[in-house]
């Protein structure tokens, strides 16, 4: 038969990992003719994660887990796990349980269809403000725009990729990573399904809005040059804009004369070109720090423990 690989990133998810896991088994039951995998990573969590998903693996050998050896991140998290999924198809599902497992079947059909990437859009958002919702859209869109990729909008992680989806996103060993942008980057043959996204069952949200910011960046900047060709734009405009004002300075004052008027305008002019000098040294800097973290080549991450269901062994590290 088939396996289905379900891969769950989990950092200080103990509140909810139970009633997550017997959903998870409820629908492995159900769906008998595919087997199934559940790998757990333990993105470095401070409470009992590790040990409730220790003791999932204990009674069920379909559950699989890595544990981290420190807190890198839910992107860096993905891919650890897709490194290790043994699938013939990877599910991707939050531990919150905003996204339901019951969709899983639906993902697995259209999968058997022919379809590489099959992604959940949300068609409502539960549990979040209007300001979190109207960002994201604008983002996206945003982020649409200047990269010239088909961005998914309104979509998270929760997805279904096939072996070979799965293989080519293990190709991008980028340290600062948005894995929806790569998701769209890689292609394939996608398809849409529609849900409703609830709150989370347990436990509050790890996405602060400084890491939400810092995670939009990071898109931004992993996959185009737009915001420095921008500034080229901005720094022409601005230049034309001064050679103009500096002729008509120069006209005025040879048939009309000068004043000594104008302190607070000079001023003001200024301050608005050092501005933007100062966020333009500022979009660079992120190219450049960019350039100087790809180029030490450190490890993605470190896994303290691996478990694949039966035998446990450790590793060091994976490139």
């Amino acid at each position: 038969m088939k396996t289905i690989s379900v891969l769950i990133p989990a950092y200080n998810e103990e509140p909810v990992l139970e009633k997550l896991f017997t959903r998870l088994a409820n629908l492995a039951n159900e769906v008998k003719e595919y087997d199934f995998e559940f790998l757990f990573v333990n993105d470095g969590s401070k409470d009992n994660t590790l040990g409730i998903i220790k003791d999932f693996a204990e009674k069920d050998s379909r559950v699989s887990y890595i544990n981290l050896s420190r807190n890198f991140g839910k992107e860096i998290g993905m891919i650890a796990g897709l490194d290790y999924v043994q699938g013939d198809a990877t599910v991707i599902i939050d531990a919150d349980l905003q996204d339901p497992p019951e969709l899983i079947p639906e993902m697995i059909k259209l999968w058997e269809e022919g379809y590489d990437d099959v992604y959940a859009k949300r068609r409502s958002r539960e549990g979040e403000s209007w300001l979190k919702k109207y960002t994201s859209k604008m983002y996206y869109r945003t982020l649409q725009k200047i990269t010239h990729i088909p961005i998914q909008e309104d979509t998270g992680d929760f997805r279904l990729l096939d072996k070979r989806v799965v293989e080519a996103i293990r190709q991008f060993r980028d340290t600062q990573r948005n894995a929806k942008a790569i998701f769209s980057w890689v292609g394939f043959h996608k398809k849409e399904i529609l849900y409703d996204r609830d709150e989370r069952a347990a436990g509050m949200t790890k996405w602060s809005y400084p890491k939400l910011v810092n995670l939009a960046i990071d898109g931004i900047t992993s996959f185009t040059t737009a915001p420095l060709r921008i500034s080229t734009y901005v720094g022409a405009g601005v230049s034309i804009l001064a050679f103009l004002y500096l002729l008509f300075l120069v006209i005025r004052t040879t048939f009309f004369g000068t004043d000594l008027a104008g302190y607070p305008s000079m001023m003001a002019v200024i301050l608005f070109l050092g501005g933007v000098q100062l966020l333009f040294l500022g979009i660079i800097g992120e190219y450049v720090g960019r350039i100087f973290n790809e180029t030490k080549q450190r490890p993605l991450y470190l896994i303290e423990e691996y478990h694949n269901g039966k035998t446990p062994k450790k590793t060091r590290s994976k490139n």
